[in-house]
């Protein structure tokens, strides 16, 4: 007598199995996306990042914020900085704004993020991005500089979604 063993799974089985891994695209799908917004931030950020130099050198050199691009050493025939999900960088009274478009994903798609520039106690230049003021912070006592102007603080010209931003972008309060 020869026995007939049954192999695979039974339909219950196959049903749980289904049923876990719908669960667990429905969390990690969003979770992802939200990483993926996030990295075409910082692209953002890392194009900023000689403009940031060219602001602080100009600064350093004349004692006032530089009114645009070109005064901050950027490309004197116009030509912004610009990437695959940044549309342009622009300067204005010193204050960096990095436009996002190209290929940026539709939720920070033409939305803003602002760097702006500040003193610390030493005259060294820093960067308060996005959402931050430095309000928590009690040990720098940051300026706008006397004497100069700024376009306005970054959280104002900032429009990107808080958690879309890295934490030194966010609210500090």
């Amino acid at each position: 007598m020869t026995k007939n063993l049954q192999k695979g799974f039974t339909l219950i089985e196959l049903m749980i199995v289904v049923a876990i891994i719908g669960i667990l695209a429905a969390i990690a799908i969003p979770a992802y996306q939200d990483y993926t917004i996030r990295s075409q931030v910082t692209e953002g950020l890392n194009l900023a990042s000689a403009v940031k130099t060219g602001v602080a050198e100009s600064f350093a050199n004349t004692g006032e914020w530089p009114a645009t691009m070109v005064a901050a050493g950027g490309d004197s025939n116009g030509v912004l900085p610009s990437g695959k999900y940044v549309d342009n960088i622009d300067v204005a009274d010193g204050t960096i704004t990095i436009t996002y478009g190209n290929d940026a994903n539709a939720a920070i798609g033409q939305e803003t993020l602002a760097l702006q520039p500040m003193l610390s106690d030493n005259n060294d230049v820093v960067w308060l991005c996005g959402y931050f003021t430095a309000a928590g912070n009690t040990t720098a006592n940051l300026t706008a500089t006397a004497g100069t102007t700024t376009s306005g603080d970054a959280a104002t010209a900032t429009s990107i979604e808080p958690k879309y931003l890295p934490q030194s972008c966010r609210d500090d309060t």
